[in-house]
């Protein structure tokens, strides 16, 4: 297959980016995993701006990531606060995968700030690659992309053709 030759105005790695392609988005799921589902606290929690925040929300109720649920404190006014839905739950691994980047690559030199643990045995919670088959990939080698039934042909471009596959420098 010659990435080249499809079409990408398709791809499910583009179309959910533009649910989640910004950094604002990523952290308000943050927020929302770990039980954070107020606006004030959203906000005081990621220090982002009031006008930042309600566009994020409302982009990510819209796009069916967040769902909005009534409450109400004693004498105060009826306020939302933010709960995933199924597509939205369906992101953990993502986020899984993000912090267990960060944490390779970025944490700092005391270590990660979180650890995700499972709660019926206390271990360490990781993303990993699997095949339907249920091995498990160790690396991107092992990994090749077809087309799928989505797959459209590009328009015939005259552009040199690039290698298959991903290109993979080892130190050393």
């Amino acid at each position: 297959m010659d990435w080249l030759d499809y079409d990408t105005g398709n791809c499910s790695v583009q179309r959910a980016l533009e649910v989640m392609g910004d950094r604002w988005s990523v952290l308000v799921l943050r927020e929302v995993f770990h039980g954070v589902r107020r606006f004030d606290q959203i906000r005081r929690h990621t220090g982002m701006s009031e006008s930042v925040l309600a566009a994020r929300l409302r982009h990510l109720v819209g796009a069916g990531v967040l769902t909005t649920a009534e409450y109400q404190e004693a004498g105060a006014r009826a306020r939302r606060e933010y709960r995933l839905t199924p597509a939205g739950l369906d992101l953990q691994p993502a986020l899984i995968a993000l912090l267990q980047w960060g944490d390779k690559h970025r944490a700092g030199p005391e270590g990660p700030a979180l650890v995700v643990e499972h709660r019926g045995c206390d271990a360490k919670v990781s993303a990993v690659l699997e095949c339907a088959d249920g091995h498990r990939l160790t690396g991107p080698e092992q990994v090749r992309s077809v087309p799928g039934p989505g797959a459209r042909v590009a328009p015939a471009q005259s552009t040199p053709t690039a290698p298959s596959g991903p290109i993979v420098e080892h130190s050393g």
